[in-house]
């Protein structure tokens, strides 16, 4: 019996549960019991993430742990070994390791945000709790030392340069070879005429051990405000200008049509984190947050082990985040 059908068997897990759900990524699959999610790594190596080896994929679970109890410390609960006892395969106690998994609280989905957006019942008080959880986290984070190199202008360039070489495959299917080139020009064009603000965000202590991932998904608005799934595979993704967190976020309520809650969460935030110079930044991080997003389903589109009806669903959504992010090219100009 392989893994992922081991897995699916609710007599695998230590609490009892009636079923088990699984869902996965282009990187992982979860599966769901009635109380916990749990996390498995697959073995996969794109050269910015690498869990080929099993002590790989122990080790960035850890990390994913540690990292994720920062702004959702309730929610991750544990590392289990996967392990081999009588024949089969069980999450926790003792037995021949063959995987690892994260075990997490699980949440109610209907709470998640991208589904109260989806109904269409997100609303300026729910933004102003998210905006209130993250100004305080931004303060106490990490910065200084070899954090702060990634808010060199030649690290942010790389960053941009490397997006756009991994989407360049998807180019004349999944967005038009204009769209790619007009992208290239207005990124070149803004580190080149805002290196002098770029450095000053440098000098400011404004390069942060940040989230890297905050979008919709990955924030629920239950008994308090959970947000999680941070980058932990990369720091050089996580370690980044404040502002091109808050425009991941600003991005994708743009991107679900909340653009005006998207304007109050980036001026609300940069308020209360006394942070002009943030808005200035948004066009230029929210069209690379775009480009992620739509680099990310463009992978799941053309991923084999993933059902042809997700892939299909991947491929749109990339070339609307794609469409998006040429649209905050233009408005950057």
């Amino acid at each position: 019996m392989d893994l992922v059908t081991a897995l699916l068997q609710p007599e695998a897990y230590p609490e009892p549960t009636t079923r088990v759900e699984s869902l996965q990524t282009y990187i992982s699959y979860i599966f769901l019991t009635d109380q916990h999610a749990y996390k498995i790594k697959k073995p996969v190596n794109f050269g910015y993430l690498d869990f080929t080896t099993l002590r790989k994929r122990h080790y960035y679970l850890q990390q994913e742990l540690i990292l994720n109890r920062r702004l959702a410390p309730d929610m991750y609960l544990a590392v289990l070994p996967v392990v081999k006892r009588r024949g089969r395969l069980h999450v926790g106690g003792a037995g021949q390791i063959v995987e690892y998994a994260l075990q997490m609280r699980r949440l109610p989905q209907h709470l998640m945000m991208d589904e109260i957006a989806a109904r269409r019942e997100l609303t300026d008080a729910m933004v102003a709790r998210i905006v209130e959880r993250l100004v305080p986290f931004y303060r106490e984070a990490a910065t200084g030392g070899r954090i702060n190199k990634f808010g060199h202008l030649a690290v942010i360039r790389f960053n941009h340069e490397e997006n756009f070489r991994q989407i360049e495959p998807v180019v004349g299917s999944l967005l038009s070879r204009q769209v790619f080139r007009d992208m290239v020009r207005y990124v070149d064009a803004f580190l080149r005429d805002r290196a002098d603000l770029l450095a000053a965000r440098l000098h400011g202590g404004k390069i942060r051990d940040c989230h890297g991932d905050l979008h919709m998904k990955n924030i629920c608005l239950a008994d308090g405000v959970y947000i999680f799934d941070c980058i932990e595979f990369n720091p050089r993704f996580r370690y980044s200008d404040v502002a091109a967190d808050i425009a991941f976020l600003a991005m994708d309520l743009d991107f679900h049509g909340y653009e005006a809650l998207s304007r109050f969460f980036s001026q609300s935030f940069a308020d209360q984190a006394a942070d002009p110079d943030l808005l200035r930044l948004l066009p230029f991080y929210k069209c690379y947050r775009a480009v992620v997003r739509g680099k990310i389903n463009a992978l799941t589109s053309e991923a084999a082990d993933v059902p042809q009806d997700e892939r299909d669903r991947a491929a749109a959504l990339a070339r609307r985040y794609f469409a998006l992010a040429w649209q905050y090219s233009q408005e950057g100009r």
